[in-house]
């Protein structure tokens, strides 16, 4: 893949908690409409690499490429071009589906009438546009993370971030909103990077990285991970990975 196509590079990253090793000179790449799964057990470092990447963090190790744009250098431009979805709910709850839209909307120096615009195509995506008047706070947990992805993606970015989306949600819901995500990604050619420790969310044509305790165990398609390990499935694979790593 060429240096162009990429919309997510990370060179070298590390980080540390004290003497406590989150990442260890981690490197992988997020190719333009590609779905990559980030595996991992919980504590794998999963949730320190999204604070990484959106800010939340700086690293004195390592490179963050957004598209062309080095995070460090101009982190306003990278960040523009990124979409994301925090393990943690993020919405004003006592504002309506519309006002966190345009809100976000607005903070990304969006017109008014193309933010609406959007907003309709993305709330129409996820059967949300009759919902547009009811406040957060009375949707279920299933329908606040799907104006969220619609939120992360009213700026049309090249690459969407989504950390742990599904957690405390029904089977139902979960199934819905990975279907959706996956779909998106190949008719919109958007580059996404998915976090889970949920094997069931991942699709036979992803790419996988597994992690654990700060390591990349492997990096590659689904069958190119259950070839490598010599098992019959990914959750075997993972498995095996998880259980080579030395502490």
């Amino acid at each position: 893949m060429s240096k162009h196509e990429l919309a997510l590079e990370i060179t070298d990253l590390s980080f540390r908690f004290g003497n406590k090793v989150a990442l260890d000179d981690v490197s992988f790449s997020v190719g333009t409409g590609q779905f990559k799964v980030l595996l991992g057990p919980n504590g794998a470092g999963k949730s320190t690499f999204f604070s990484l990447v959106t800010r939340l963090y700086d690293s004195a190790r390592g490179q963050i490429q957004i598209r062309d744009v080095n995070l460090r250098d101009d982190p306003h431009r990278a960040l523009a071009q990124m979409g994301v979805v925090f393990q943690q709910p993020t919405l004003d709850l006592d504002l309506n589906v519309r006002q966190n839209l345009l809100y976000h909307a607005a903070l990304h120096g969006m017109k008014k009438v193309d933010a609406i615009e959007r907003m309709e195509t993305e709330l129409t995506r996820f059967g949300m546009l009759e919902r547009q008047n009811e406040k957060v706070r009375q949707l279920n947990g299933g329908h606040r993370r799907r104006v969220e992805i619609a939120r992360a993606l009213m700026h049309n970015p090249g690459l969407l971030l989504l950390d742990e989306p599904t957690v405390g949600l029904d089977a139902p819901s979960r199934r819905d909103i990975v279907a959706h995500v996956h779909r998106m990604a190949r008719e919109q050619n958007t580059a996404v990077l998915w976090s889970t420790h949920l094997i069931d969310e991942i699709y036979d044509d992803d790419k996988v990285i597994i992690r654990h305790q700060g390591k990349i165990c492997a990096d590659g398609t689904v069958p190119e991970v259950i070839a490598e390990t010599g098992t019959e499935n990914i959750a075997d694979a993972f498995n095996t990975l998880v259980a080579k790593v030395v502490v």
